[in-house]
């Protein structure tokens, strides 16, 4: 078996784990490109079906192309899709023309993933987050218990030795983030879209001498430079590439340890 069946597989089983063990259950979904191949692994696990509701979080500062991409997905993998806006914060004027990345990132994404979890009471939230994207994600666990609140206690992690999954127990109001593709790489991905021809939003490909290699708010989501413009000219630049994965994310690089600040909060 490959190396990339073998992430599959592992995927699907935490994926069937997930689903077995928690009442309810959401899917953040970004649009991007690991949520685009975990919502492929989720209707392999299901029989050509997803049988939970898919989240977006949307900080109304969307690229264009990305919302195109998000009425297209619906319709086509037939998904029960959540629209949630933090329509308080932007009430107040959040946004990134009178607030730092950090602050907006956190009111606009973290804030309106609370508001959802109180509303729809999920105790069990399938992420698309890899270990090798972010050092903080690389604390994660597969199952990673957060508190009422939502905030992640990073320093104390459930044990997982030799890929044992351990279900930790639920604090009261609180639920625990189930992350299938956590061993997953960046070129794993790439490699798996080839394989299985999995969509993704045009924003990947390089124009101009440019694309986007990690896509969020289009105010300080900035491309790199360039000429990749098919998947296999993708997977030939990422062998050789030394540009970190998010070095065109504004907010990782606003201050010190941002994103671990930003991910103890609950972050996705």
């Amino acid at each position: 078996m490959s190396n990339l069946s073998k992430l599959e597989s592992q995927s699907i089983f935490l994926l069937r784990e997930a689903y077995r063990t928690f009442r309810r259950i959401g899917m953040p979904w970004s649009m991007g490109k690991d949520s685009n191949v975990l919502l492929w692994l989720a209707q392999k696990a299901f029989c050509g079906r997803i049988p939970f509701p898919v989240l977006h979080i949307d900080t109304t500062y969307e690229f264009p192309e990305m919302l195109e991409f998000r009425a297209w997905a619906q319709k086509h993998y037939g998904l029960q899709l959540i629209v949630k806006i933090n329509e308080e914060a932007i009430a107040r004027g959040v946004g990134y023309e009178t607030h730092d990345p950090v602050t907006v990132t956190h009111e606009l994404k973290t804030v309106a993933l609370q508001q959802a979890l109180a509303e729809y009471q999920w105790d069990a939230l399938i992420t698309g987050i890899r270990r090798d994207e972010d050092p903080t994600r690389a604390k994660e666990r597969y199952f990673s218990p957060r508190s009422s609140e939502g905030e992640w206690n990073y320093k104390d992690q459930p044990p997982e030795f030799w890929n044992q999954f351990a279900l930790p127990p639920k604090g009261a109001g609180g639920h625990v983030r189930v992350q299938p593709l956590l061993d997953w790489t960046e070129y794993d991905v790439w490699l798996y879209i080839r394989r299985e021809k999995i969509p993704i939003p045009p924003l990947y490909f390089a124009r101009n001498g440019k694309r986007f290699r990690s896509i969020g708010c289009r105010p300080i989501t900035h491309p790199v430079p360039s000429t990749a413009s098919t998947v296999d000219e993708i997977i030939a630049e990422l062998y050789s590439t030394r540009t970190p994965e998010r070095a065109g994310r504004a907010q990782d690089h606003h201050e010190r340890n941002a994103m671990q600040k930003l991910r103890a909060k609950g972050f996705l």
